[in-house]
């Protein structure tokens, strides 16, 4: 099986295409994360300005302390909830351009498959042992590739649940934090 003119063209645009589909979704992902950092931005403006308001109300140390208290808890959910869509506008990219690069290496295994198996047909006879072998390499090769993507699913989904834990932890001691100081006024 050899590959024609036309066969290249269609290789190169199908590849092309999936250049622009990524870069599309690239920059799909940064026009998120800038959207969530002007809301991020607007939302900080906005609450200083009303800490300033409060703190120039205050009247003795005690409510100094106890507005403080007040912010601390806020302000740990607001960055564990900004460190949450950061990290869910990444994940979502990244998953994109592991379709891609799955879908692309589906297409590369195939077209392997295809060329060996032709070439197998055609081969002098006597060299079905090294036919036998280079089919083995590629399934070998194959059977490598499934497992590091079940590895890199794994430890994936074990970044994530380690990411969770680490916010709901963060929250909750800010929360700790919050209740003690407001008890101690």
């Amino acid at each position: 099986m050899s590959l024609t003119a036309d066969q290249l063209i269609a290789a190169q645009k199908a590849n092309l295409e999936t250049l622009f589909g990524l870069t599309t979704k690239a920059f799909e992902g940064v026009e998120k994360i800038v959207e969530l950092n002007v809301t991020a931005s607007k939302a900080a403006l906005t609450e200083a300005a009303t800490t300033a308001q409060a703190a120039l109300q205050v009247k003795d140390v005690q409510e100094l302390l106890a507005l403080q208290a007040s912010l601390f808890q806020p302000l740990a959910e607001k960055t564990a909830s900004y460190s949450r869509h950061l990290y869910e506008i990444a994940q979502g990219t990244g998953a994109e351009f592991g379709k891609a690069f799955e879908v692309k290496a589906t297409e590369a295994q195939q077209t392997i498959v295809g060329l060996i198996d032709s070439a197998s047909k055609n081969a002098p006879a006597g060299s079905e042992t090294a036919v036998a072998v280079l089919k083995s390499a590629v399934a070998a090769a194959n059977n490598a590739f499934e497992s590091v993507q079940k590895a890199v699913k794994q430890a994936s989904d074990v970044a994530e649940a380690n990411f969770n834990a680490v916010s709901t932890t963060a929250v909750n001691a800010a929360k700790s934090t919050a209740q003690t100081a407001s008890r101690k006024r």
